[in-house]
């Protein structure tokens, strides 16, 4: 705010971008580089040339509506050479108020004849109003490779320019943090240097190298932000590690009741997975490991399979789920695979009612109950386990931070428990059906180990993917009502618009009430969404597993986790209000029998990126390749969800399109914290990230 040329009111309009320090102003970088160095005056112009001209406006017009700025505006400018130019703007009305005769004015642009006049004209230029105290500032924005800011409120490129620039001249050189080894074996510039480099570069600059943000100065700011933000993911990670944890006995008793309760012989990727999980367990370290694998790959088997090593060894196994629909959802599926073990299993969410929730909370802490399965409700300080010996947590992504620490935490024996099990942190297994590339993974799950199910199940065969539109939709119910006729099943879904569990779960009856009575008159069609108790969803699933019901019509409840082989077609309405990852979870629901099974997305009017994100689910069922392109479309921090999951929000670097230089902070930030024989630098590193980088990150027990 003290800054000169700031201000209470700009220091306002700059908070909402993030920027509160001169530390942040100097950090927001430009989104675009213009090359306005061919600085020219009016009658030295060519046709065809993009070029910038200092003049002065002599007067201006509006041809058209003013009222509601549609009219074309054109001013006349001219300079000392005398020459006229024209400047045009299209639906540029509102521009009367801005672009006034007598004022001075820095014109970017491409040159050409207008085709009315025949003087020299230019559409649409990029301009900048040059006021009298900035006259000699006309050099930050002409003349020069010239930065391009996003306007934060009132405070504009121009405005943005001078403001750093004025840091820039006012401040001394700030210390530079990097260790001198790194910055010279990588040969990068300082930190000074980067900076100033980044907003203003030097005149013999590759405007294509700036633009793809790869300058020494960018390469150098990139790497230094994932630098420290793996210095920090490193130092979490070993302070993990020193931490008391369980070393689980793999016995032959453990080995059988795996055998027991597969219902079918694991893949290799599976059997590769559960063995680094079943290492990892037997370790006296916790563990805490990252379970990565596509739709249907067979994740929650191989986290059922950890359970019973945890069970069998006298402890607890917890299961937290994002919502109680995927709660429910695991919920069953446990129920189901242990009952031939006779392991108790309880569902404990916000539902359940106040004497549910006393009682399951008795049967928690007196260890009844071995598998408890729930939602945020499972975090609560009142819920205490006897003996909690492996968490599983379901899409990490969608908790904080914080809130799978708690959740961790309850495996921390805050007394010692009359087993004798004493103060342990219990092993954790997070699981994500998210597929993303490796390198990225540790990072947005820094403290984690990684394992990859890269296998799908035998027998799997790709679903087949159309698209249609809604004027279409009695050929898909031809073609629904042909495959049941076959002796398949099949799922129709409806989207939660808005958040809204209310609509979609009206939309879901109605479209019930319609299919059943008009459209399959004969057939058995059912209803299943989030309302329902879950026994009544329970009881749903029973019956179409079993064959009862032909049609099931569902909110997306059927999202994760239901797995019906006889369910060969799938069609979502409208598709085009589902992401990416959730249109490929759901199409996993089918495909999961011998038959040939089909995904029909139906849609109504498609924007741009709904057509891409339609066109991605047509062409691929490779969940890597699907992932790929909803980072592309969503952008890193909606994809991963930023403020959950802890990951920051980077200010110079992108976590996809500089994924090269990730990979080199990452192996040199493992370098300097694993080598003994630099004890100097090793130290101010770690001093560096827990006095700077913690703060800004809010890094969770660093170092």
């Amino acid at each position: 705010m003290y800054v000169k040329g700031v201000g209470p009111a700009r220091s306002g309009m700059l908070e909402t971008k993030g920027l509160r320090t001169v530390e942040d102003l100097l950090a927001y970088p430009p989104f675009r580089y213009e090359d306005r160095s061919n600085v020219k005056t009016v009658d030295q112009l060519a046709p065809g040339e993009m070029a910038t001209v200092i003049v002065e406006v002599r007067g201006t017009k509006v041809v058209g509506f003013r009222r509601r700025n549609l009219g074309l505006f054109e001013a006349r400018f001219s300079d000392a050479s005398r020459a006229i130019l024209i400047g045009k703007w299209f639906h540029g009305a509102y521009l009367e108020d801005v672009i006034k005769p007598g004022h001075r004015i820095a014109l970017y642009g491409k040159v050409e004849i207008d085709s009315y006049s025949r003087e020299l004209s230019m559409l649409h230029p990029e301009y900048e109003i040059l006021a009298e105290d900035e006259e000699g500032e006309a050099g930050l924005h002409t003349g020069r490779i010239v930065p391009i800011y996003e306007a934060a409120g009132k405070v504009t490129a121009r405005i943005f320019r001078r403001l750093i620039d004025r840091v820039l001249q006012t401040l001394a050189a700030p210390p530079d943090p990097l260790p001198a080894a790194i910055l010279a074996g990588m040969k990068l510039p300082d930190l000074w240097t980067a900076i100033r480099e980044m907003h203003f570069p030097p005149q013999n600059a590759d405007i294509r190298v700036l633009n793809a943000f790869r300058s020494q100065a960018h390469f150098r700011l990139i790497f230094e932000e994932f630098f420290w933000l793996e210095c920090g993911l490193v130092l979490r990670r070993k302070s993990a590690r020193v931490l008391p944890g369980i070393a689980f006995k793999l016995t032959d008793r453990v080995r059988e009741q795996v055998k027991r309760m597969l219902p079918f012989k694991p893949t290799a990727a599976q059997k590769r997975v559960l063995g680094e999980i079943a290492r990892d367990m037997e370790s006296p370290a916790p563990m805490n490991r990252l379970l990565q694998g596509d739709v249907g790959s067979g994740k929650t088997l191989v986290a059922a399979e950890a359970a019973i090593i945890a069970i069998e060894n006298g402890y607890q196994v917890a299961v937290l789920a994002p919502t109680e629909i995927l709660a429910a959802q695991h919920y069953l599926y446990f129920k189901k695979l242990f009952e031939p073990l006779k392991y108790q299993v309880a569902l404990l969410t916000g539902s359940n009612t106040k004497t549910e929730k006393a009682q399951y909370k008795r049967a928690l802490e007196t260890g009844l109950i071995q598998v408890a399965v729930g939602t945020h409700a499972l975090i609560e300080q009142d819920v205490a386990f006897r003996s909690l010996g492996l968490a599983i947590v379901d899409e990490q992504h969608r908790f904080g931070v914080m809130q799978r620490l708690r959740f961790i935490e309850k495996g921390v024996g805050g007394t010692e428990s009359s087993a004798g099990f004493g103060v342990l942190h219990s092993d954790v297994v997070v699981m994500t059906a998210t597929p993303i590339p490796r390198t990225l993974a540790l990072t947005l799950y820094g403290d984690l180990d990684v394992s990859v199910i890269d296998e799908m199940p035998p027998g799997r065969r790709p679903v087949i993917t159309k698209h249609v539109p809604e004027d279409r939709i009695e050929q898909v119910w031809s073609f629904v009502q042909r495959e049941v006729s076959r002796g398949r099943q099949a799922y129709v879904v409806y989207p939660i618009i808005e958040e809204s569990e209310t609509q979609a779960i009206k939309a879901a009856e109605q479209m019930y009430g319609h299919l059943s009575t008009e459209v399959f008159p004969q057939l058995r069609v059912g209803l299943m969404h989030g309302r329902l108790t879950p026994a009544e969803k329970e009881s749903v699933m029973d019956r179409f597993k079993s064959g009862e019901i032909d049609v099931l019509v569902s909110t997306t409840v059927i999202e994760v986790g239901i797995d019906v082989s006889n369910a060969s077609v799938m069609v979502i309405e409208q598709a085009e209000r589902f992401g990416l990852s959730q249109l490929h979870q759901l199409r996993g629901r089918v495909g999961r029998g011998p038959e040939r099974s089909y995904c029909i997305l139906v849609t109504a009017k498609l924007g741009d990126t709904a057509r891409e994100r339609i066109r991605t689910m047509v062409d691929s069922c490779d969940g890597f390749k699907i992932a790929e392109m909803d980072l592309r479309l969503r952008g890193p921090g909606e994809f991963f969800g930023t403020k959950q999951s802890g990951l920051p929000a980077l200010r110079i670097a992108n976590i996809i399109r500089d994924a090269e230089i990730l990979e080199v902070a990452r192996r040199e930030a493992a370098a300097l914290l694993d080598n003994p024989e630099d004890d100097v630098a090793r130290r101010a590193a770690v001093a560096y990230v827990k006095g700077h980088w913690r703060r800004r990150y809010s890094l969770v027990q660093v170092g």
